[in-house]
């Protein structure tokens, strides 16, 4: 389990936090946030390492093998056998705005620290980091560690009723470099400091507040907003026919962090972003297979 050697060009990501099945009316497929984003920087031509944990058994072997399919390491994706793989029952009635009941503890609450963890966050250029995978005191004493030897430190905040608490979601923002979050996430996070605030106003606020060198919102169909560098940036949303909206997020994220790192325009970082949530959410499934020429042709397709 040696870090991959760092191309002194290229960036290397690291993605943390839980993998498993999603469960839905049309069987099951492989998601979770943190291996979603880390299968959409793969496909945008980003390097990139994963941490997890999966059970012992034959869900975790099923798992692991389709991650090894979409062209991701394996290594740093422990395996227990006093837990089992993880699971989360999606409900799509609403194709914008799917629920989850998340099953818990399963083995990627249990994601135990090493030494080689260690080394390979800290020679990665981003840790990218949820709120989810920090429910439990295993992997979240993990996560907490880990952040100490993290360079730029990506919290994808993606609160999940009831797996999350204030003082924890507080602590990550106050670690955090760059914060990605939803319009309802946004909404709930500013009612624990002040009074209710216009988005903009509240993105420079929590900014300021935590000292975050960027803060991007996602405002579903009404596309995304980035506050960094003093300046707020908007992109609008792309319309296309949804088939559910699972991975779309993560696959934002993706994308965003791709222009970030290769020093793009905020605005058109953003934009490229929006695009690529939006070509997921096309897809059934949160990790469809797609090139950055895709993205690129949706946008073209949107400017005409």
């Amino acid at each position: 389990m040696t870090p991959r050697p760092q191309d002194p060009k290229t960036p290397t990501i690291v993605c943390f936090g839980e993998v498993l099945w999603d469960v839905l009316p049309t069987g099951k497929q492989p998601g979770g946030a943190p291996f979603n984003v880390a299968v959409h920087l793969h496909q945008l031509g980003l390097p990139v390492d994963l941490i997890s944990r999966v059970g012992d058994d034959e869900l975790g072997t099923e798992l692991l093998d389709f991650i090894a399919s979409k062209g991701l390491r394996t290594d740093f994706v422990q395996r227990g056998k006093t837990h089992l793989t993880g699971v989360v029952k999606a409900n799509v009635d609403d194709a914008q705005e799917v629920t989850y009941k998340i099953v818990q503890p399963v083995a990627w609450d249990y994601i135990q620290y090493d030494t080689p963890l260690e080394q390979l966050v800290g020679q990665a250029e981003v840790f990218v980091f949820g709120s989810l995978a920090a429910r439990q005191a295993g992997t979240r004493e993990t996560l907490y560690r880990l952040l100490e030897h993290a360079k730029f430190k990506v919290f994808d905040v993606n609160m999940r009723p009831p797996h999350y608490t204030k003082e924890v979601t507080k602590y990550l923002l106050e670690k955090a470099s760059l914060v990605k979050m939803n319009h309802h996430e946004l909404a709930e996070i500013i009612t624990w400091f002040g009074p209710e605030m216009a988005r903009p106003t509240a993105m420079q606020w929590l900014a300021e507040r935590f000292e975050l060198q960027a803060v991007c919102v996602t405002c579903g169909a009404d596309g995304a907003l980035l506050w960094t560098g003093g300046q707020l940036y908007r992109a609008a949303g792309i319309p296309v026919t949804v088939k559910d909206t699972i991975g779309s997020g993560d696959a934002f994220l993706a994308a965003l962090l791709k222009g970030w790192l290769a020093g793009q325009e905020p605005g058109e970082a953003l934009r490229f972003a929006c695009a690529t949530g939006a070509l997921v959410a096309t897809h059934q499934g949160a990790t469809p297979t797609f090139t950055e020429h895709d993205v690129t042709r949706l946008l073209a397709v949107q400017a005409v």
